[in-house]
C-alpha cells in the first residue's frame, strides 16, 4: 500500500489536473450545506433580537423556532446525501473521469439512490451516537471504522445502506490510526485556512484534503480486494456481505 505521502502526492496532482470542477464543486457543496444551516438556526436568533428590542409577544419567538426546526430536518436529510455526491464526485475525478462537472455532487446526491445514501449516512451517524454513549473514546474509533461507508455508497450503487457500513468496518480494521494521521496531517493547512477567514479553504484546502481522502478510499479498498477481506461480488452487490 502507498505511503500517506505518495496518497497525497496522488490526490493533490488530481486536483490541480482538475482545478476549477474540484474548487467549484466543494463551494457548491459548502453553498449549499452553509444556506440550509443558516436557515435552521437563523431565524431564531433574529426572531429572539426583534422580539427583545420591540417588546413583542413570546409567540413570535415559538413560530421562529418552527421554522428553524423544519430547517433542521432538511440539513438532516440534505447534507448526508449531498456530502456523499461530493465524495463520489472526487472518487471519480481520481479515477480520471472526464464526465464529471461541479454539479456533479449534486446530481449524485439526487439521483434514484437518494434514498439509500441517506438511509447509509442516518445509520452511521446512529451507530457512532450510541457508540458515543459508552463514553467519547469508543465513538471516535466507530467513526474510523465507518469512514469509508460513505465512499462505498458514492461509489458502489448497489450496495445496500447497512452493508455499506459492514464493508467500511472491514476495510479499515488495521488502517483506522493511518487515516487518523493522514486526516491530521492536514490540520496545518487548516490553520492556514482560518487565518485567511476561509479563503485558502475554498480555493486550495478543501478540494487538496477531498481528493487526498478519496485516493486514500481508493488504495484501501483495493488493498482489501487483494487480500481477500472483501470481495467484488460484495462491492457490486450480488454477494451477501
Amino acid at each position: 500500500m502507498r505511503t500517506r505521502q505518495e496518497i497525497k502526492a496522488i490526490g493533490k496532482s488530481r486536483f490541480k489536473a482538475n482545478y476549477w470542477p474540484c474548487v467549484l464543486a466543494c463551494l457548491l457543496v459548502t453553498a449549499i450545506i452553509g444556506v440550509i444551516t443558516s436557515i435552521s438556526y437563523g431565524p431564531t436568533y433574529t426572531a429572539t433580537i426583534n422580539a427583545a428590542m420591540s417588546g413583542s409577544e413570546p409567540e413570535i419567538t415559538t413560530t421562529a423556532s418552527g421554522g428553524s426546526f423544519i430547517g433542521g430536518i432538511a440539513l438532516i436529510i440534505l447534507s448526508g446525501p449531498l456530502t456523499i455526491g461530493l465524495n463520489h464526485f472526487f472518487v471519480m475525478n481520481v479515477l480520471g473521469r472526464s464526465d464529471i462537472t461541479a454539479l456533479t455532487p449534486v446530481t449524485a446526491a439526487f439521483n434514484p439512490n437518494f434514498g439509500r445514501k441517506l438511509g447509509g449516512y442516518l445509520w452511521m451517524i446512529l451507530f457512532v451516537f450510541l457508540w458515543s454513549l459508552l463514553f467519547w473514546i469508543p465513538g471516535i474509533i466507530k467513526s474510523f471504522s465507518y469512514a469509508m461507508a460513505p465512499y462505498i455508497l458514492a461509489d458502489c450503487p448497489n450496495v445496500k445502506a447497512k452493508d455499506a457500513l459492514k464493508l467500511s468496518m472491514r476495510i479499515m480494521k488495521g488502517h483506522k490510526w493511518e487515516f487518523f494521521v493522514l486526516e491530521l496531517s492536514f490540520i496545518g493547512w487548516a490553520i492556514l485556512g482560518g487565518l485567511t477567514m476561509g479563503i485558502l479553504n475554498i480555493f486550495y484546502v478543501d478540494p487538496y484534503m477531498n481528493s487526498s481522502l478519496a485516493t486514500y478510499y481508493l488504495e484501501v479498498r483495493e488493498q482489501a480486494l487483494r487480500t481477500g477481506v472483501i470481495s467484488m461480488g460484495q462491492l457490486e452487490g450480488t454477494e451477501a456481505v
